[in-house]
């Protein structure tokens, strides 16, 4: 492997990192905030709306680290963390 492809790819990588930990982390603020809500007596449809917010929020992060994992699979099969196609979808299922 080219040392550009293997900067490109630690750099990818880490660019979908920061995307998770982005969704991570408005998830873990939504939840605090529903948290307080319920704490003080906030309004049904609020927190509700709020809980399903932080319940999209932590969906959408756990298909991008799943998806992350398949596309390292294809791209490197002989990788040690390499998971199998019937492992990936028993992870992709645990989502649903």
């Amino acid at each position: 492997m080219a040392i550009s492809s293997v900067t490109d790819d630690t750099a990818a990588r880490a660019a979908e990192q920061k995307k998770i930990l982005n969704r991570l982390r408005r998830a873990q603020g939504q939840l605090t905030a529903v948290i307080a809500a319920v704490e003080g007596g906030g309004n049904c449809r609020d927190v509700v709306t709020q809980l399903a917010a932080v319940s999209s929020a932590l969906d959408k992060a756990g298909f991008v680290i799943v998806s992350t994992a398949m596309r390292d699979c294809i791209a490197n099969p002989d990788n040690e963390n390499s998971m199998t196609v019937p492992e990936l979808e028993k992870l992709f299922l645990t989502l649903a």
